[in-house]
């Protein structure tokens, strides 16, 4: 079973997927392929100079895959349970009991609005710095935590600082992703 379950396979999604799977956490990402990046072309993306955005999501989920991720494009999350100390994940494959979930659904809320986490005034999820929103271990990324401010970057950000705070609780101490040219294989 997994540690962590991820609800969307976009940027948010799959940079929480790359800082958790890489540093040893059990990881799935349960990805419809609707992302908005299929519409996209990215010139905008540090490192990139100029990519399609399907392309960019077909790069990016190698590179998660890489780092141990199991991603399910096309396997739909049809009911997420929160339980004590964890989630249940339902599938159409199967169920999945998870320490730690990852909302990364884009701008669709419904999901976090099913499981009763806490809204901003403008109808955004309510999170904290680290994007945990009001219930432990849930953390929701994206556009759905920002009225009508959304970016590639800005996503990936926040699926970045979800991990980080993931991997920080996992490890009892804040905890830094830093690679040095000695950490690659």
């Amino acid at each position: 079973m997994p540690d962590v379950v991820i609800v969307g396979g976009g940027p948010a999604g799959l940079s929480a997927a790359l800082f958790t799977a890489k540093n040893g956490l059990e990881t799935v990402v349960f990805d419809t392929d609707e992302t908005w990046m299929h519409k996209a072309h990215l010139f905008n993306y540090p490192g990139i100079r100029s990519i399609s955005g399907d392309e960019f999501m077909e790069l990016t989920r190698g590179q998660v895959r890489d780092r141990g991720a199991d991603v399910r494009v096309g396997e739909e999350v049809a009911d997420v349970d929160p339980g004590d100390g964890g989630f249940r994940v339902d599938t159409e494959d199967g169920e999945y009991d998870a320490d730690y979930l990852v909302l990364a659904t884009g701008a669709d809320r419904s999901m976090a609005k099913e499981l009763g986490v806490e809204f901003d005034d403008d109808g955004t999820v309510d999170v904290d710095l680290d994007t945990e929103t009001s219930i432990d271990d849930l953390y929701a990324t994206g556009a759905m935590v920002r009225d009508e401010e959304w970016q590639a970057v800005i996503a990936a950000g926040d699926g970045a600082s979800a991990a980080l705070d993931i991997l920080s609780k996992e490890k009892g101490e804040h905890f830094h992703d830093f690679d040095v040219p000695d950490d690659v294989p």
